[in-house]
């Protein structure tokens, strides 16, 4: 090391010892909480558990071999810190390897694009496959597409809007003049109503996401292949009566989209010939070349594979209670992700929580009075498929769950619990944050009794049943606008500081959960509700309806 680098590393040392330590005000003198600090913030495990996760083992796509290899991976790190982990079969689903997505444009130029198969698409057999690529034309009834379908056979089709700017909403806000940003709002809202719900351009049949059943239409009619693109660019008209936002929003039904580069990647249920996604700008350069006559050919090589019904899995940890073993605090975190990325904000850092949660209470909370669980559920993204399954699979631990902690929006701090809809919930969960350090208290919006999960993500799974189901909301850090199902859900989008003041609050609640004297009544809020307002799953006023898991792969093409 030279002399100027001993200097650099002295310097940043020193401003280092400068940051002081993290502040903490103990409202007691609790030592079981003054421990869980000290492992959580002090001693945290996650940005290690993050790298195995999100860059050595990647994306957890449901029936793929992913899923499984890191599920044993989960079951490997409990059973090393000492806690009884498995991974409990609860049906089958389709399943699929990926392998490389190589797409070029070959004609009238050459240029590789940026894109990559949707999941479950068939691949090429690892051969190119060239091919010109169409626009699907605008019809005036079903009957017109099925007349044109056999012009589709051979070609790729494009199935999604060729976008007139793939700048995001706020950068048009910000810098273009008032009249220019008018055209653009007008021309984007007229360019996705007509290619968006669930008659695509007049042809009776829809996308779904990405690959619904237009795509499989397509594929029964002889196209070679089918192109889309999801670009995070949803588009909102100005609203003269909605309030100005920070950060140039003014204006805006909703914060405007900031996903420069991004594009959603979701599933196909094409079985022969690939579903595959391009980037908005490079979609547009296709569709443009297709537009003007310029017949621009695609040469795909596609590494993928479908691998029929594979057995699919929940991984349940468990650290035994002491007291009340048939009494349970449970930590929810579904571990399946989309695989256009690494699946790192949705949910791997709602992963890394419950796991850090468990590692912390093992060493500070080793004999819980209540037996506390974790379950990393798969199919969330399927319809909260893993965690309904286990609802119906284990009764006895519906009958004794005291209390269950759900986190699933992106790697942001929590600042918002939900009472889930229980009369009596607020009692006891005020009761659990008097007790946190101030530091955590004063950030958390604690809403009352609230109303119950609505659907979305697994706690619904046990809120639809009136049971003490608590979602542990976070800030968003751009979660809807970049990373949520994208290609850029990736390791370096973890805040680490959040994510361990996460962990360490989860295990927080799980000990003070465990420890309460009391069990939480089950008495419901009455869900008394105007007509338009939002009920969850059963309609305004009602209390939301409780599912029945699917066991094995039930398509979702609508």
């Amino acid at each position: 090391m030279s002399f100027l680098s001993h200097r650099f590393v002295a310097v940043v040392l020193l401003a280092g010892a400068a940051v002081p330590l993290h502040a903490q005000t103990f409202p007691t003198d609790d030592p079981v909480i003054k421990k869980i600090w000290t492992l959580g913030m002090d001693q945290s495990k996650t940005q290690d558990l993050a790298h195995t996760l999100f860059d050595s083992l990647g994306p957890r796509l449901m029936g793929a071999p992913n899923l499984k290899a890191a599920q044993d991976w989960l079951v490997r790190t409990y059973t090393g810190w000492g806690i009884e982990a498995k991974n409990e079969q609860y049906g089958t689903w389709r399943g699929w390897r990926r392998g490389y997505s190589h797409i070029d444009l070959i004609s009238p130029r050459t240029r590789t694009l940026e894109g990559q198969m949707l999941g479950y698409s068939p691949g090429t057999n690892k051969k190119d496959l060239d091919a010109v690529a169409v626009i699907l034309p605008r019809f005036a009834d079903s009957t017109e597409f099925v007349k044109w379908l056999p012009q589709a056979k051979g070609k790729l089709v494009l199935v999604s809007a060729g976008l007139p700017t793939c700048r995001p909403q706020d950068d048009w806000q910000v810098n273009a003049t008032p009249e220019a940003k008018a055209r653009m709002d007008s021309l984007m809202v007229a360019t996705q109503r007509e290619w968006g719900g669930r008659n695509v351009r007049g042809t009776g049949y829809s996308l779904a996401l990405g690959g619904g059943e237009l795509a499989v239409r397509l594929e029964e009619g002889g196209a070679a292949g089918v192109i889309s693109s999801r670009p995070k660019l949803a588009w909102r008209m100005p609203n003269p009566n909605a309030p100005a936002r920070a950060g140039g929003g003014g204006g805006f039904g909703g914060a405007p989209n900031t996903g420069w580069g991004t594009m959603e990647i979701f599933e196909t249920y094409t079985t022969k010939v690939p579903t595959i996604a391009l980037s908005c700008e490079d979609y547009g350069l296709v569709f443009r070349l297709a537009e003007k006559g310029e017949q621009p050919k695609l040469r795909l090589n596609l590494d993928g594979q479908l691998l029929g019904e594979q057995p699919v899995f929940n991984t349940i940890a468990m650290i035994r209670g002491s007291e009340k073993p048939d009494e349970y605090v449970m930590l929810s975190a579904h571990f399946d992700s989309w695989d256009g990325s690494s699946g790192a904000t949705d949910n791997g850092t709602g992963t890394l929580t419950m796991m850090e949660a468990m590692r912390i209470l093992k060493t500070a909370y080793p004999h819980p009075k209540r037996t506390i669980l974790v379950g990393h559920w798969s199919g969330e993204e399927e319809g909260e498929v893993g965690s309904k399954a286990f609802t119906e699979d284990h009764p006895d631990i519906l009958k004794g769950l005291q209390a269950l902690f759900n986190q699933d929006n992106g790697t942001g701090r929590i600042v918002r619990l939900g009472g889930g809809g229980l009369v009596h919930s607020p009692e006891h969960i005020n009761d659990w944050l008097s007790k946190l350090p101030t530091e955590f208290k004063a950030q958390i919006n604690f809403g009352g009794a609230g109303r119950p999960a609505g659907g979305g993500s697994d706690d619904f799974s046990f809120g639809c049943a009136g049971l003490p189901a608590f979602g542990l909301g976070a800030t968003s850090w751009d979660y809807g606008n970049v990373t949520w199902h994208t290609e850029r859900d990736t390791y370096d989008k973890v805040v680490f500081d959040d994510l361990k003041g996460n962990a360490t609050i989860t295990a927080m609640l799980a000990y003070l959960a465990s420890e309460d004297p009391e069990r939480i009544p089950l008495d419901r809020v009455s869900l008394q509700a105007p007509a338009n307002a939002a009920g969850g799953r059963g309609g305004s006023g009602t209390w939301p309806v409780c599912e029945k898991a699917p066991r094995k792969t039930e398509p979702r093409l609508k």
